[in-house]
């Protein structure tokens, strides 16, 4: 039996802990030319990563699972740093008795999960992909060879994934539930932007096998000829007017209402709320520094007046190391404990239609285009590299002089109703 390997860092949840989260793994030899890596971004699990000597200088790095950060350990999909090591070890000596020259053939699931592997690296993170990865792509496409795969396969695959009924929150180990799905033009668009989005997660893998692996990849032909739906992106963006707002306000619970305040004042998402601290609010220039959003890049949200005075407020008598925004008992706002919250504030203020905690985003980006902010202002505050993303779903809330014109020179005909109702006002 192969030796364990001790480390103070890495043994346990706990001494793991106290590591700074980086994009680079922490490395530990475990044997000759193979070391086991440890890689935990903010808010996240750890994974654990193997890395092997193959010579000429070179390594090669893969991923082998999660870490037991937030679970327990069940030897398959989360493990503990000695499961870790054994998984590491098995990975060896799998390459290690495979002939020289002669590689295993390529498959969807293969390339998905290299690609994973280079955002974990080389971007923020590959969350979102790899959820849609297992979710949509694993049971259907993972076993087919890249090299066999067809554009019918991916088109049937892409057309059925866009009629699946919505997915329900299930316990792990239990069949995945779903909801009855809706047919309604609306519901039918999001299953296909659902469908669009998961399209290119496996295309830009197939596409990063293409680019770096052409002996096993030669050419790209099968999957670029899948094309999306068409329209899926027109949906409208809702928004709360200032009335309502301040109905939602006074629905929700008192900390919880610490909360949605601070994202109507600032436009943040609510990971940035979330992960505040006090030393981020700068008061003599008015601004929160996020520092670092869902692009990876650090950036300053410029407040209102209102928004400075609210923020000083919460400041007052805290040290800079505090959570600016935490929970009634101290405790940080983590993955979707806004829900919940949300939705009984939805239902106590009378909001109808609900909306979600992002929607406080798309509330104040609303509100301040209606009110002439210019579009790039909008953007830059947003977070947003360019005003694209604003001008689509906000561009025409901005002032225009289009409907004035058509208001002063259209034609007035002063058609009436035959009818002894007159409208008030």
């Amino acid at each position: 039996m192969a030796r364990k390997v001790r480390d103070r860092q890495l043994d346990t949840r706990e001494a793991r802990s106290n590591l700074a989260t980086r994009g680079k793994p922490y490395w530990r030899a475990i044997e000759k030319r193979l070391h086991l890596g440890y890689r935990r971004l903010k808010g996240q699990a750890g994974t654990w990563w193997a890395r092997h000597y193959v010579g000429n200088q070179t390594y090669t790095t893969v991923s082998i699972g999660v870490a037991d950060d937030l679970s327990d350990a069940d030897g398959v999909a989360i493990l503990e740093c000695w499961q870790a090591q054994q998984a590491a070890r098995k990975l060896m000596v799998k390459r290690a008795y495979t002939p020289a020259g002669k590689s295993e053939p390529l498959t969807v699931a293969k390339a998905v999960e290299d690609y994973l592997d280079f955002l974990d690296t080389n971007r923020k993170s590959g969350r979102d992909a790899r959820t849609r990865y297992e979710a949509f792509i694993k049971e259907p496409l993972g076993a087919v060879e890249v090299n066999k795969l067809t554009s019918d396969q991916i088109g049937a695959w892409h057309v059925a994934l866009a009629k699946k009924p919505p997915r329900l929150r299930t316990k792990k180990g239990e069949a995945q539930k779903h909801r009855e799905a809706d047919k309604d033009a609306e519901s039918i668009r999001r299953r296909r932007a659902t469908a669009n989005r998961t399209l290119t997660v496996l295309k830009a893998a197939l596409n990063r096998a293409w680019r770096t692996k052409r002996k096993l990849v030669p050419d790209d032909h099968e999957w670029r000829a899948v094309e999306p739906f068409e329209n899926t992106d027109a949906a409208r963006v809702r928004y709360l007017s200032i009335v309502e707002a301040k109905r939602l306000v006074n629905a929700c619970d008192p900390d919880f209402r610490i909360l949605v305040q601070a994202a109507l004042e600032s436009g943040a998402r609510y990971g940035e709320l979330a992960a505040l601290k006090v030393r981020d609010f700068n008061p003599d220039s008015g601004t929160l520094a996020v520092p670092v959003s869902t692009t990876g890049k650090a950036r300053h949200i410029v407040l209102t007046d209102d928004g400075v005075k609210y923020f000083k407020q919460l400041c007052a008598g805290l040290t800079g190391d505090k959570l600016l925004l935490a929970k009634a008992d101290g405790s940080a706002w983590g993955k979707s404990h806004q829900a919940r919250p949300m939705a009984d504030a939805c239902e106590r203020g009378k909001i109808k239609p609900e909306i979600n905690f992002h929607g406080l985003r798309h509330t104040w980006a609303s509100l301040s285009v209606m009110a002439g902010m210019p579009l790039l202002a909008v953007a830059r505050n947003l977070g947003h590299s360019d005003t694209r993303m604003v001008e689509k779903h906000y561009g025409h809330l901005a002032p225009s002089f289009i409907p004035d014109a058509i208001k002063e020179a259209g034609p007035k005909f002063g058609f009436k109703l035959m009818s002894n109702v007159e409208a008030i006002g």
